[in-house]
């Protein structure tokens, strides 16, 4: 995959994996896993926000987060401050879905003792990013409750809105986007949230199509989104490669786009 001036241009093989379909006449962006990094993420904003003006046409404009805003890396708090901006005054269709790492977040909130494996997979960096001293695993229940309180303390009230108000799902047309994926075999409607917002070699290994195309993140292998034919995978590692992807989808049309920060 080449890329031109942040557009992630697919070779010939992706472009005839990529599934396409319809969007009922919108344009829709979906965003990959963030992880904390605000500047890939300001980048790919303003990207996105370029791209749509030129491209809109008076069509509305939808754009969506596939999850993982927190954790890993280093601006979590600066990144749920931009979604919860965009959220009220930004210009598109805004729909944010939760991701396991969110869930993490949520479970230490009601009970940090037995969720405190959340230290492991970016609870630190989450907690640092908020100003709060951070536990390690296996301290003492009360140092994972004092940390937990002063989160609490430190965090907006509407941060805690917003990580109380994400979706699990979104469809729209033939298309339909979650975090991680979904189960085989089972109907849409049917989905438990633990495999919407966790599964993931049963997934990723999976060849059989669902009933609707999906879109997810979750689950990386480089720098460039995961194109097969019945889904797209658009977590391209931001925290480790340095990438933020998002897709670009129009009625029988699919496009890539990608930030780095800045000096990156």
């Amino acid at each position: 995959m080449a890329a031109w001036g942040g557009l992630l241009v697919p070779t010939d093989r992706q472009a005839s994996r990529a599934p396409v379909g319809s969007v009922d006449g919108r344009l829709i962006y979906a965003v990959g896993d963030v992880h904390g990094c605000y500047d890939e993420l300001r980048n790919l904003l303003e990207k996105i926000a370029a791209d749509a003006r030129e491209r809109s046409a008076g069509r509305p404009v939808s754009l969506i987060f596939c999850g993982d805003y927190i954790d890993r890396g280093p601006a979590s708090r600066e990144v749920v401050d931009a979604l919860w901006w965009l959220t009220r005054h930004g210009p598109f269709d805004l729909h944010c879905l939760k991701g396991n790492h969110e869930q993490g977040l949520l479970d230490y909130l009601d009970n940090p003792a037995e969720a405190a494996g959340w230290m492991q997979f970016g609870g630190l960096e989450t907690l640092r990013s908020y100003g709060v001293a951070a536990p390690e695993l296996y301290d003492d229940p009360d140092e994972h409750c004092r940390a937990r309180d002063d989160l609490l303390e430190s965090m907006p009230a509407a941060h805690l809105k917003f990580f109380e108000s994400l979706e699990l799902m979104v469809g729209i047309g033939d298309y339909v986007f979650v975090h991680a994926g979904v189960r085989p075999g089972v109907p849409l409607e049917k989905q438990a949230a633990r495999d919407l917002l966790w599964i993931r070699q049963e997934w990723i290994e999976n060849e059989r199509p669902a009933e609707r195309i999906v879109i997810h993140g979750h689950s990386w292998i480089d720098h460039e989104p995961d194109v097969c034919p019945h889904r797209i995978g658009i977590d391209t590692g931001a925290y480790e490669t340095g990438v933020l992807s998002a897709v670009r989808i129009e009625d029988g049309q699919i496009g890539f786009l990608s930030a780095r920060a800045s000096g990156r």
